[in-house]
């Protein structure tokens, strides 16, 4: 521990992503070497080809979000910022593909993409935080609708609008917490904004982990049985709970002690498992099983998915934190 603290910022940083990459070429290695014994083996292979198909997608997307995560690193805060200015457009179009919004809804969406989210995005950039928080739940919220109105369409007009209003909710305002853990400046952990950002993702992965193991294991009692069969309230306790032990471990990457560090991944992890269950809802509604049915379209194959619980935790995890250590809410 002596020795890591002895290390500058930069070094620790480093020193994370060796772990990270490291880790997952070792995961990467294991699951090559057990298709080629189910190879040998037809049985074996047709027995688990389901059950590995999703552990390969997964991995598949921790590398994905590892390397996503190491190039916001080195291209510092105001490249991290638009990296996840553009997973947010492509959420967003993701978004609003499958919720079938019609002709008269084009100029509320050209604002929603070309106004809102780039200024949202530059307004995180720039660290005004008090305007940042409000901008898109006050002013977008307010745009919107009088940009729709001027349409002259009122065919479902509270429908139409509140899924735009809930599109940019989640992929814009919720994602553009993520880059602005980079900017918080707490008091002597400058330059470090990086493992906050570590800390929440993996806050959010182990709790998701370990509630999907729950629910395949544990007898299901859902309850939202009309939204989702899997989601029970055993099995969000038990992905919560495990979120929050594994943030309460990493409590010596963030400014945080160990029970600050385990209340915050406890608000994290729980704001991500009920994130879920709002997603699985909105996507019962569109009438989809998942994000990425219509790829070909969206040009982003399950995009939202992947990134859907995180645009919950986020902003909770942020203001939390900005909250709880009285951070300032403005430039400075």
């Amino acid at each position: 521990m002596r020795w890591l603290k002895a290390l500058s910022a930069s070094e620790q940083v480093a020193l994370l992503f060796v772990v990270l990459f490291g880790f997952l070429m070792l995961l990467t290695i294991g699951l090559f070497l057990n298709s080629l014994r189910e190879r040998e083996d037809d049985d074996a292979r047709r027995a688990s080809e389901l059950a590995w198909e999703r552990v390969r997608r997964d991995l598949r997307a921790a590398w994905i979000g590892g390397c996503m995560f190491w190039v916001a690193w080195i291209s510092g805060p105001l490249g991290a910022t638009l990296l996840f200015a553009l997973f947010s457009f492509l959420a967003l179009r993701e978004f609003i593909t499958l919720v079938h919004t019609q002709r008269s809804d084009h100029r509320t969406l050209i604002v929603a993409f070309f106004v809102l989210l780039p200024v949202q995005y530059m307004i995180c950039g720039t660290r005004f935080f008090d305007l940042f928080t409000v901008f898109l739940p006050v002013y977008g919220f307010l745009a919107l609708p009088i940009v729709s109105a001027f349409a002259d369409d009122p065919r479902q007009y509270l429908e139409r609008n509140a899924k735009i209003q809930w599109g940019v909710m989640v992929c814009v305002y919720g994602l553009s917490h993520a880059p602005a853990l980079l900017l918080l400046d707490f008091p002597g952990y400058t330059g470090r904004g990086a493992f906050l950002l570590f800390f929440l993702v993996m806050v959010v992965a182990s709790s998701q982990i370990a509630q999907e193991i729950a629910t395949r294991t544990l007898r299901r009692r859902p309850v939202a049985r009309r939204i989702s069969r899997s989601f029970s309230m055993r099995a969000w306790w038990i992905g919560t709970l495990t979120g929050s032990l594994a943030g309460g471990l990493l409590f010596w990457i963030t400014p945080f002690k160990a029970g600050q560090a385990l209340g915050m991944a406890f608000l994290t992890a729980a704001a991500a498992g009920f994130g879920g269950l709002v997603m699985k809802a909105l996507k019962k509604d569109a009438g989809v099983r998942y994000w990425g049915n219509r790829s070909s379209i969206t040009g982003a194959v399950g995009l939202l998915d992947r990134i859907a619980v995180l645009c919950f935790a986020a902003p909770v995890f942020f203001h939390s934190a900005r909250w709880y250590f009285q951070l300032p809410l403005g430039y400075r």
